[in-house]
C-alpha cells in the first residue's frame, strides 16, 4: 500500500487533483480489504499489475503525450481492475448461474463486478481520492476506469487488439479515440505481463495461477458442468499451460505496443522471448521423459513442440473462457 502511495506521489497526482493523502490511504486500505484471499487474483496480483502500468507510463513517457487525468485514470483502473475476485472466471459465473452471471446477464460478470465495487468504495467521501475533481472529470475518470476494466476481460482480446492494430499506421496522441484504445492496450499488457519480470518472479506467479484454474476445474467437475480444458489439472502441465499462451496471446499484444513504442522491447519482448524459450525447453524435456516411461518407439517425435496449429486452437479456447 505504501508503494501505491508513493507511485501516486511520484507521478505528481497529489497537487494536481488535489488528492489528500489521509484520503489516498483510506481509499488504498478498502482497496486491501476488497482483494479476496486466494492463489492469483489477490492483493500482490493487483500491485504487479500496477506497478507494470507505473512502469510503462515512465517508460513509454505518456505524460508528455496524453492528459494527467487519463494517466490517473489508468493507474487507478489497474488497482481496482479485479477486486473482490472470487477465484472462478467468467465461463463458471456463467455455466453456474452465479448471482454475478445474472445480475449482469452473462457479459462480462467478472469484471463488471470489478467496477462496480470500485465506484462504491469510492461513494464514501472518506475513501474517494476523486472528490475535490469537478463533475465533468469525474464523469470522464468513470467512463475511462469502465472502459479499462472492461477491456481486462481476454474473451474480448482478439477484438481489443484489431482495433489497435487497425490504428495503428495513423495513430494519433490527438485523437481520443486512438487514447481510449491504447490504454486498453495498456492495462491488457500489464494484467498478463508476469512473463516479462525475471523467471524467479515469473514462475512461481503461474503456480499460483495454475493452482487457481484447478481448484476451478475440481469445482466444475463436482458441480457437473462442463471443464475447461486448459484448467483440467489431467490435463494441463506448467510447460503446456504457457507456450501456445505466450506464442498466440502475449507476443502479438505486446509487439504492437512496441511497434508504438520501440523502447520497450528490451523491457516487455525480449523477456517474453526468453520465457517461451524455458517453457519450450520444459514442455520437451517432460516429452522425452513421458516417452521414455511409456517406452514409446516413436522417437522421432522426441523433442518436438506442440504443433502449433493445435496450440492456437487451444488458446482460442482459453481465450473465450477465461481471463489470465
Amino acid at each position: 500500500m505504501v508503494l501505491l502511495q508513493l507511485m501516486y506521489i511520484d507521478l505528481d497526482f497529489m497537487s494536481k487533483f488535489n488528492i489528500e493523502i489521509e484520503v489516498l490511504q483510506q481509499f488504498l486500505f478498502e482497496v486491501y480489504r476488497h482483494y479476496n484471499n486466494i492463489p492469483f487474483h489477490n492483493f500482490k496480483h493487483c500491485f504487479c499489475v500496477t506497478q507494470m502500468m507505473y512502469g510503462l507510463i515512465w517508460l513509454t513517457d505518456l505524460q508528455n503525450k496524453m492528459d494527467d487525468i487519463d494517466i490517473l485514470t489508468m493507474l487507478t483502473s489497474a488497482i481496482c481492475h479485479d477486486l473482490d475476485h472470487p477465484g472462478y472466471n467468467n465461463a463458471y459465473q456463467i455455466n453456474a448461474r452465479t448471482e454475478l452471471a445474472l445480475r449482469y446477464n452473462d457479459i462480462s460478470p467478472l469484471e463488471n463486478h470489478h467496477c462496480s465495487v470500485a465506484f462504491k468504495i469510492l461513494e464514501k467521501s472518506d475513501n474517494n481520492i476523486f472528490r475535490n475533481l469537478t463533475t465533468e472529470q469525474f464523469k470522464r475518470i468513470r467512463e475511462g476506469m469502465i472502459k479499462c476494466v472492461l477491456a481486462t476481460d481476454m474473451a474480448r482480446h482478439n477484438e481489443i487488439l484489431n482495433q489497435f492494430r487497425s490504428i495503428m499506421p495513423v495513430f494519433d496522441f490527438n485523437n481520443k479515440k486512438h487514447k481510449d484504445v491504447l490504454t486498453m492496450i495498456i492495462i491488457k499488457v500489464s494484467d498478463i505481463s508476469n512473463e516479462a519480470r525475471p523467471m524467479d518472479v515469473a514462475e512461481p506467479w503461474l503456480d499460483c495461477l495454475l493452482q487457481e484454474f484447478f481448484n476451478q476445474s475440481d469445482m466444475e467437475k463436482l458441480e457437473g458442468l462442463p471443464v475447461s480444458p486448459f484448467m483440467d489439472r489431467d490435463k494441463v502441465t506448467k510447460p503446456s499451460s504457457q507456450t501456445g499462451f505466450i506464442r498466440f496471446v502475449l507476443l502479438p499484444l505486446f509487439i504492437e505496443l512496441a511497434n508504438l513504442f520501440p523502447n520497450l522491447e528490451q523491457h516487455i519482448i525480449d523477456p517474453v522471448r526468453k520465457a517461451l524459450d524455458y517453457y519450450t525447453e520444459m514442455e520437451n524435456a517432460l516429452e522425452m521423459e513421458k516417452l521414455n516411461r511409456t517406452g514409446s518407439s516413436q522417437s522421432d517425435k522426441i523433442g518436438k513442440p506442440v504443433e502449433n496449429q493445435e496450440e492456437s486452437k487451444r488458446v482460442q479456447i482459453q481465450l473465450s473462457q477465461t481471463k489470465p
